[in-house]
């Protein structure tokens, strides 16, 4: 995947002094790129000669999760000065290249997606689902409440709401984009739902993983001390043992999968369903 992102890289060739390197900067400073290998992941479970086919599906999905995680960072939102290990943007350069380029990768993410190499109506249903989930009925919407309500408290059912359109729709597209280009559109909604399950424990984690030093995580820590997080909802230990009981309950549902997809999945998730107890442990 790595070498797939680094060969589509934008080109935006003009007398700007850094627009090109700025727009790739995010892109090639790695990440997890968690959303892309689970993507990949189903495709290989039931399809492995349509796994180059699927990264430029695969790449879709970081473009926008990169352009996401640019735009949450902005002084407007989360105002932090460190991503992936690296300075942000808008640190690095300003906030006016900052916002361009998050609306370059959004934009981006779509021209990759047309021209992958698959069929139209596949084509049509990848983009549908990923443009479901990420715009205003998904992952903006949920960042768009996110913002509103800080120093103001959700109730925990809100929480949830919010948390599952920020993060949990993106994650749960992925595996059903995986779904859709191996055309098992029989899997495509339970793999949704196990992935809308995913992204919550995920968002959980990240909550409490916001405790931990900045060098440790690779971000900046402590941007959410106004927000609605499960942290400051319940408490750093009733959400461990919401954390825990989510990674169970994943862990249990994986095994109702087909051998193939528990496989691939296990070697994906296995490293991630306790991450917040690893962490602090090395801590």
């Amino acid at each position: 995947m790595e070498e797939f992102i680094k060969e589509n890289l934008i080109k935006a060739k003009s007398f700007h002094p850094y627009f090109e390197k700025a727009l790739n900067e995010m892109l090639i400073a790695g990440g997890k790129r968690f959303r892309p290998e689970l993507l990949l992941s189903v495709v290989k479970a039931y399809n492995p000669l349509l796994l180059d086919n699927a990264k430029y599906a695969a790449f879709a999905l970081e473009l926008i999760h990169t352009y996401s995680l640019i735009h949450d960072d902005l002084p407007a939102m989360d105002n932090a000065s460190l991503r992936r290990g690296h300075p942000t943007l808008h640190i690095t350069y300003d906030e006016t290249t900052a916002i361009l380029v998050g609306d370059a990768l959004n934009t981006y993410a779509f021209e990759v997606l047309s021209k992958a190499p698959m069929h139209s109506d596949i084509k049509i249903e990848l983009i549908k689902t990923l443009s479901e989930n990420a715009g205003p009925n998904g992952m903006v919407l949920g960042q768009a409440i996110d913002c509103y309500f800080e120093n103001k408290k959700l109730n925990l059912d809100e929480l949830k709401f919010l948390h599952l359109n920020k993060t949990g729709k993106l994650i749960a597209a992925s595996l059903k984009m995986g779904a859709i280009i191996v055309n098992k559109t029989d899997l495509a909604d339970k793999l949704y739902n196990f992935g809308l399950k995913l992204g919550l424990l995920f968002q959980i984690q990240d909550d409490l993983l916001d405790l931990l030093d900045e060098k440790e995580t690779g971000k900046s820590s402590g941007v959410d001390e106004n927000k609605n997080t499960f942290v400051t909802l319940i408490g750093e230990k009733e959400a461990e043992k919401k954390a825990d009981k989510l990674a169970s309950e994943i862990e249990k549902e994986m095994e109702n999968f087909d051998e193939n997809l528990k496989t691939e999945l296990k070697k994906l998730l296995n490293k991630y369903l306790y991450r917040h107890k690893n962490l602090k442990e090395e801590k």
